[in-house]
């Protein structure tokens, strides 16, 4: 016992110790590669920490900072095109609600030149980065890497030009020097990064990412089991396995192995997806326009098949042989059964199982297999369960309307579900045609018209004269409409929490504010803003400048609230959207002090009396950004974002800081204690 909490109080003190780190988790590696007696290839290696990643060159508006490689004119030679970086990764990231590259470990950026002198010459290059982990991101920095090109075939000798205390790594054809705008972390030692990695544990999350979509699979084939194509299936499927069978042990066999046929068919189906595109291809191909584009064109298509447009089938031919087959018996008759229900069943499981597949290849890698494996235990499982005890089989509702009912159902909600995909199309070029109004709009009418089906106002091709309305049916009906009116409020600017990821993000709007409200709309009841100050994330009041900041909390007598945040911080933008608006710490941070945000990657230009040399870094301070960075380095000895610091009127902490905590519960009490402290 004492060994634990011996234990525990280390870790905790050895937490604090990390959050006041100074991050350095990229190195910069450069060499040349001779391709010719005219031509030369400038690799630059980028060593990134584990946890830590990279973004890519191309980055979107709106986005992080991209990395950038600033070669300057020169005689001694000439570019080649533009630099090559590699593959690397991209992801739907849910905060910008773009997609977003970047790499992680290692990556390598190429950029040819030719040779115009006969001499040696070096070349410099400024690259301007920002690097980011789960929990941080670090301000953007710029480190100027020096190359050595010697066009003769002479071999280039090591050398090392350090204008720094960061590391700089020579090869035989290049030195570099780096200057950053980052200070060096001499002290990170090995324990402090597997911290790191226990914060942020991508195996954990893809493994959580993966049970997420078995268990949407798993729920879906339960759909599916419920449409006209399979339902009556069950009954007959057991009946013939039971009665052909010489003994009940022998036909709960023979079940099971018909099972498990239907769960390798799909499981199969499954890989050869991720076989043919790959699996690291899946996902890149998921924040494709046109991969989206054709997603969207095929959930509509499956979506009509299903209200009852038209049925989506195989060949006969195919059904037709494949039952051929399965009159054989044995094992191989077995498997061919299952088969043949996959085909017969197909104009109502294709559908889901193209929406499952569609969805499965947005997360990548294995997600098809996983995705089909849940979807075909759920088909399987009943076959199983009933031939062990076919006395359940009595308990079975008979077939009729209801089982379209079903396929209707599912119809409409692959048809919101497509607008999700056109959506992406559009947020990825930032044409503006499917704003965040238009496509709530499109979901309120798609989920109100089906409401409107479920409570019998509207009848589709194939639907049964319907007497009366069941118990089961009113209730969906109800909770579909109440669903419906929840998505009403979204037009005037709530925020939707429910189906947060789904529509496109507020600032992707036609108004922020909602419909018909304007930030100065005499509908929006503000107070006047002192002066310096102006509404921030959920409209609390902010200032952007520490002095005009510090002199308004003097004369409010409050404590203030140091946000070092970035315009391009991943985890600035999760605090804000999903702790900051929770009432009880949206009520504190509007009312029980002064929030100054300081944003670290501003690049307005400081007036030139303003400019200084830092005193900690030795860099010249030229923007408001490179400001508001030295002053956190200086003062906290931090250098990642987000950083909140609670201080009182003479910059003296209240509390020890807090870096991203998405515990909102903890951020309120960590926030309260700061707030009870200035006030004694």
């Amino acid at each position: 016992m004492n060994k634990n909490i011996l234990l525990a109080s280390f870790l905790l003190l050895f937490s604090i110790m990390v959050k006041a780190q100074i991050y350095n988790p990229i190195k910069w590696k450069p060499s040349v590669q001779k391709i010719s007696d005219t031509e030369y290839e400038l690799q630059i290696k980028a060593i990134i920490d584990s946890g830590w990643h990279l973004y890519s060159q191309n980055v979107s508006d709106g986005g992080p900072i991209p990395t950038h490689f600033n070669f300057p004119k020169s005689p001694d030679f000439q570019l080649i095109g533009d630099v090559k970086e590699e593959k690397g990764k991209t992801i739907q990231d849910p905060v910008f609600k773009m997609p977003i590259k970047f790499f992680e470990k290692e990556s390598v950026f190429r950029q040819r030149i030719k040779v115009l002198s006969s001499k040696p010459f070096k070349i410099k290059t400024d690259v301007d980065f920002m690097v980011c982990n789960d929990e941080n991101c670090l301000p953007p920095s710029t480190e100027e890497i020096e190359f050595s090109v010697k066009p003769t075939t002479e071999k280039i000798t090591e050398k090392a030009d350090q204008k720094t205390e960061i590391n700089a790594v020579s090869t035989d054809s290049a030195i570099v020097s780096t200057t950053t705008d980052s200070l060096e972390n001499k002290v990170l030692t090995k324990e402090i990064k597997e911290v790191k990695k226990e914060v942020s544990n991508p195996i954990q999350k893809k493994s959580k990412s993966f049970w997420g979509i078995f268990i949407i699979a798993f729920l879906s084939g339960f759909a599916a089991l419920l449409t006209p194509c399979v339902f009556p299936m069950i009954p007959m499927t057991v009946s013939y396995f039971t009665k052909q069978s010489k003994t009940k042990a022998a036909g709960m066999r023979n079940a099971l192995i018909y099972g498990f046929s239907i769960v390798i068919i799909y499981v199969l189906l499954g890989s050869i997806v991720t076989a043919v595109f790959g699996a690291d291809s899946l996902n890149a191909l998921s924040t494709n326009v046109w991969f989206n584009l054709i997603f969207f064109l095929l959930l509509v298509v499956f979506a009509c098949s299903f209200l009852g447009a038209f049925e989506i089938m195989l060949p006969n031919a195919l059904a037709n042989k494949v039952d051929s087959q399965a009159d054989k018996g044995g094992l191989i008759g077995i498997f061919f059964m299952a088969l043949a229900l996959a085909i017969v069943s197909f104009s109502c499981t294709g559908p889901i199982v193209g929406t499952l597949l569609v969805e499965a290849a947005s997360k990548g890698g294995i997600a098809p297999i996983v995705g089909m494996l849940g979807f075909s235990i759920a088909i399987a499982l009943p076959f199983s369960l009933f031939a062990a005890f076919p006395g359940w089989l009595n308990a079975l509702p008979k077939s009729g309307g209801w089982l379209n009912t079903v396929k209707v159902v599912l119809g409409f909600l692959e048809l919101a579900l497509a607008f999700k995909f056109l959506s992406n199309a559009d947020l990825v070029l930032q044409l503006h045609f499917l704003s965040r109004e238009v496509f709530l709009t499109i979901w309120i009418a798609v989920f109100g018209i089906l409401a409107l089906y479920l409570f019998g106002k509207i009848t589709l091709p194939h639907d049964s004269p319907l007497p009366h309305i069941s118990v089961g049916r009113l209730t969906f009906g109800i909770l579909v409409l109440s669903f419906t009116i929840y998505l009403i409020p979204g037009l005037f600017g709530a925020p939707l929490k429910l189906i947060s990821g789904f529509p496109p993000p507020m600032q992707y709007s036609e108004s922020p504010y909602g419909v018909g409200f304007s930030k100065n709309s005499e509908s929006t009841t503000k107070s006047i803003l002192p002066e310096g100050a102006e509404y921030g994330p959920q409209d609390i009041i902010t200032f952007h400048d520490y002095d005009k900041g510090m002199e308004f909390a003097k004369k409010a007598g409050k404590p203030v609230l140091l946000d070092f945040t970035g315009y391009a911080c991943v985890n600035c933008r999760k605090m804000e959207e999903l702790v900051w608006s929770e009432p009880k710490v949206l009520g504190v941070l509007k009312k029980d002090l002064v929030l100054i945000s300081l944003y670290v990657d501003d690049k307005k230009e400081l007036p030139l009396e303003e400019q200084y040399v830092s005193e900690t870094t030795g860099k010249k301070i030229k923007t408001v950004g490179n400001k508001w960075s030295d002053l956190q380095i200086k003062t906290y000895k931090a250098n990642a974002q987000p950083f909140y610091a609670l201080v009182d009127h003479n910059n003296s902490n209240l509390i020890e800081p807090s870096a991203y905590n998405p515990d909102s519960d903890d951020y309120y009490n960590w926030l309260n204690t700061g707030i009870r402290k200035f006030n004694l």
